[in-house]
């Protein structure tokens, strides 16, 4: 993997590490679409805004919009709905963990229904990856027992989602560039929440007076899905899947990073520990998805799609 993708995959990490905090300040005032609507809606702002001052081409008419619907609805709407559900009953602590599963459905999917071809190398990255998720959480049997049932099941939910969007982003995505698919998820996203939103959450502007709530919609629109969605396309289409997916691991890392750095908080034995299980799982995973790509082009039966 070159270093532009391991440069992306940090910033990524660092911009969705403070997701799930945003969330949390949003749901007392919205339900789970209407936030899912506030992301979509400022996150397809931005990369609008994006394009034009970089003068990206549209090019709307090179888009299948009924595959970019589903795409944006399977890797987009649904599951950002669906963390906001999962968020109303579990802590930010327990649904990260749950994400950082992500890539693991990422790989079996991938396996089960897009023919790609999984190494013991590549399966031991991620039991190391995840193992470091463990370790830095401290997660206990106690408490994996004291999950709430319907938020869990909201939260894997997500991840499933994000493990067939992802595989869907690489095959639909072909021949357009990063900006485009970006504008064109974001805009089916917007659409759809927006349905789904006004039919079944009450919408209204006024929360967005409180500087806590607009900051909070600025920070999960502007960063997390507008410049995010530069940064995971870039991954998906330079990089694979797998790759880009990768970065639900590092995001519990970042958000404890921000935590010291914004708000003094400690830095633990746990996410020294943590650190160094999670990096070394991606660089086993991805060097050995690497060698699977090269397979690929040189007519090897193992391939990443």
């Amino acid at each position: 993997m070159a270093r532009p993708l391991y440069f992306a995959l940090i910033m990524l990490s660092l911009i969705w590490g403070g997701s799930f905090f945003f969330i949390k300040i949003l749901l007392p005032d919205y339900g789970p679409w209407v936030i899912a609507f506030l992301r979509s809606i400022f996150g397809l702002a931005t990369i609008s805004a994006m394009m034009l001052i970089l003068r990206k081409p549209f090019a709307i008419r090179n888009i299948h919009w009924l595959q970019m619907a589903v795409m944006a609805l399977v890797n987009t709407a649904i599951p950002w709905a669906f963390i906001g559900f999962s968020e109303m009953r579990l802590t930010s602590a327990v649904a990260s963990v749950l994400n950082s599963t992500t890539p693991l459905w990422t790989l079996a999917v991938g396996v089960l229904f897009f023919h790609v071809v999984a190494g013991r190398r590549q399966w031991l990255g991620m039991g190391v990856a995840f193992i470091g998720i463990i370790v830095l959480l401290g997660v206990s049997k106690a408490s994996i027992v004291s999950v709430d049932g319907f938020g869990l099941a909201c939260m894997l939910a997500a991840t499933l989602c994000y493990a067939f969007g992802s595989h869907l982003s690489k095959k639909l995505s072909e021949g357009l560039s990063m900006y485009q698919v970006a504008f064109g998820t974001l805009l089916c996203a917007t659409l759809g929440s927006g349905v789904m939103a006004a039919a079944t959450e009450d919408v209204s502007l006024v929360p967005l007076a409180s500087p806590t709530t607009l900051g909070a919609v600025i920070g999960l629109g502007v960063f997390g899905s507008g410049f995010a969605y530069i940064l995971f396309y870039f991954m998906v289409q330079k990089g694979s899947p797998q790759f880009a997916i990768s970065v639900t691991y590092l995001v519990p890392v970042s958000a404890i990073i921000w935590g010291f750095t914004l708000l003094h908080e400690p830095i633990s034995w746990r996410l020294v520990a943590g650190l160094v299980f999670i990096l070394g799982g991606v660089y086993l995973t991805n060097k050995s998805g690497a060698r699977a790509a090269r397979l690929s082009k040189t007519g090897g039966k193992s391939y990443e799609i």
